[in-house]
């Protein structure tokens, strides 16, 4: 199954905005390597469909996932409690840190899960409890 997507670069540490169609195992490669340099940021959807695109945006352990269900709507995952509500957290998006509330940190090997998920079932909704921005 193929999927859409478009990553920081390892290399540089800057996102490449240029999607790439490929298989899960090449998404899952990227991952694993954005993981060997401690963040990462990754837009993922369907091959065949534009929205919705899920994005996961991570440093170290500490993950935010949003949900991009059209040109105008964006949802924020809730966290999973891996951080306390008022706590902050610091992820990449896109090339630069963007703050987060504990209240949307997930654990990063839970959020890929989730990616993982997605990519086979097409549906966000499964992946639990989104607040809209």
């Amino acid at each position: 199954m193929s999927v859409m997507w478009a990553a920081t670069s390892p290399e540089s540490g800057l996102f490449q905005p240029v999607e790439k169609r490929s298989d899960m195992k090449d998404l899952s490669d990227r991952f694993n390597d954005l993981r060997s340099c401690g963040q990462g940021y990754v837009e993922v959807r369907s091959s065949n469909r534009e929205f919705p695109v899920l994005i996961l945006a991570f440093r170290g352990n500490h993950a935010v996932v949003h949900l991009m269900s059209d040109t105008e709507r964006m949802s924020l995952l809730v966290g999973d409690g891996t951080v306390a509500s008022g706590a902050e957290v610091e992820v990449p998006i896109m090339d630069d840190l963007a703050v987060f509330t504990g209240d949307f940190v997930l654990d990063t090997d839970r959020a890929w899960e989730l990616v993982h998920d997605f990519t086979q079932t097409r549906a966000a909704g499964p992946l639990g409890e989104w607040c809209e921005l």
